[in-house]
């Protein structure tokens, strides 16, 4: 075959909905317009497919590198404590909950899985479908009753046994779980907690019998860990193999209503290059220069969502993307796996109010008025991020602050200032201080179960001002 077109083949599975017509020559530039769309479009399935091959496989539920919780599909774990600053499995974690998390693959198994009686303390579920939408409604804020809850798949029609509170149906056979429980930054509350962790617990259908299981998650062993990328997450999209996988995981995710001729045309390029290698080499190309031209932009928080004043940015459809393929990947890179809107807003800068990229050689303020910290049925924190939106290392061990901080302190009229730098703003500030690289860092706002001011957006940030 010419090197100058690719010809569809004449043999093979067709697409519901008619695309190119079989035997229609694909000249290179039209492949690499296709395949652009193709890999901005499927960035974040294949890596959900690749984070749930790397984070379920080990033997037990266990710490990855004496870090991240994983488990066999069908399984969690839980952390016991916040997550550690090394971390470089996901970017954006915070340091306000005691994570779990667990992958599943729906269709072969359902799982089951636990909510204890939490009381008074704030606590969320998620679990996302392959497309990084969240399915489920677990949380204080739906008053979701302790009791056992099951997640199936798109095509799973089995018996659901009795004792079983509720069934959510996830539309991707693959899903992510990942259970969050609120803790205060005290020795008093990391104790108080773990009865309520170890209650935690996920599993396979075929394992329940309608009695609460325990788990000492502090027993739990380490797995070895693979080589560190240095400051960055662990690549999970590789562009020279995505071409590859691409095919595999469009199988297992069904497209969306109005997704079928997307399908179509992204489908017929793929089986036009299965058996051409001049096709197969111009995929990889284009594989490898969209991950610089469309996928490594995204970190920046401005394309994370619309702006949310004074210079922040949130996104309004976290976790509920539909066909916002731009948002569903921007988010996928930056910072995977958020909540649903109604669950927990987001909200972040890269930026001071003059619009320059904050820096950890200036020192800057974050001021909320009086009555004007983030306001929230849950809680709050806001967090400080080196460029690649991991924890910055510093002799304080502090990452975050917020509703978890007991020594935080007000100013005489009731405002609350806030520092992030590298150089402290003196000791009489330092309960308020976030320590910064010396390097350009970020700054990013959670507030779970907002009220209704925060989701409407009637709340502003505050300006990040830098001090002279």
């Amino acid at each position: 075959m010419s090197a100058t077109v690719l010809k569809i083949p004449a043999s093979g599975p067709q697409p519901q909905i008619p695309g190119p017509v079989q035997g229609t020559l694909m000249m290179p530039e039209f492949v690499r317009t296709i395949g652009r769309l193709a890999y901005l479009w499927g960035w974040p399935m294949v890596s959900s497919f690749n984070r749930r091959a790397g984070f379920t496989s080990c033997p037990e539920p266990g710490l990855r590198g004496g870090i991240l919780p994983n488990a066999p599909r069908g399984q969690i774990c839980m952390l016991t404590d916040y997550i550690a600053s090394e971390e470089r499995f996901v970017t954006c974690p915070n340091q306000d909950v005691a994570y779990g998390m667990g992958f599943a693959s729906l269709n072969e198994e359902p799982v089951v899985i636990q909510v204890p009686d939490f009381g008074d303390r704030f606590w969320v579920y998620a679990a996302w479908d392959a497309r990084t939408a969240s399915f489920v409604q677990l949380a204080q804020q739906y008053g979701t009753r302790p009791g056992f809850y099951l997640l199936i798949g798109p095509d799973w029609n089995g018996k659901v046994p009795a004792g079983i509170s509720k069934v959510f149906r996830s539309s991707t056979e693959l899903a992510a779980i990942c259970p969050r429980v609120f803790m205060n930054d005290t020795v008093e509350d990391r104790e108080a907690i773990q009865p309520l962790i170890n209650q935690v617990v996920a599993y396979p259908l075929a394992q329940f019998d309608g009695k609460l299981k325990t788990k000492d998650w502090k027993k739990v062993p380490s797995f070895p860990a693979p080589a560190m990328p240095g400051d960055e997450e662990v690549k999970w999209v590789q562009p020279e193999n995505f071409f590859e996988q691409l095919p595999g995981v469009i199988k297992n995710v069904p497209p969306l209503p109005g997704e079928e001729a997307l399908y179509a045309l992204i489908n017929s390029v793929l089986q036009a290059a299965e058996n051409d290698s001049d096709g197969r080499k111009i995929l990889k190309e284009t594989a490898i220069q969209a991950d610089k031209d469309l996928i490594e932009p995204l970190r920046q928080w401005r394309f994370n969502g619309p702006p949310a004043g004074k210079g922040w940015y949130s996104p309004k459809n976290n976790s509920q993307f539909g066909t916002d393929y731009l948002t569903r990947t921007a988010i996928a890179k930056s910072n995977m796996f958020e909540n649903a809107p109604q669950e927990t807003n987001y909200i972040f800068t890269d930026t001071d109010a003059q619009g320059d990229q904050l820096d950890g050689n200036s020192l800057y303020s974050i001021t909320f008025s009086k009555g004007q910290i983030p306001p929230v049925n849950g809680f709050w924190s806001l967090t400080l991020y080196n460029p690649h939106h991991f924890f910055n290392p510093n002799t304080l061990h502090r990452f975050s602050l917020g509703t978890k901080n007991k020594t935080l302190q007000y100013g005489a009229n009731g405002s609350l200032t806030l520092y992030a730098g590298a150089k402290s703003p003196g000791k009489d500030k330092e309960s308020n201080w976030l320590p910064a690289p010396k390097t350009p860092f970020s700054l990013y706002i959670r507030a779970y179960w907002g009220k209704p001011e925060i989701v409407d957006r009637t709340w502003k940030p505050p300006l990040v001002e830098q001090m002279k």
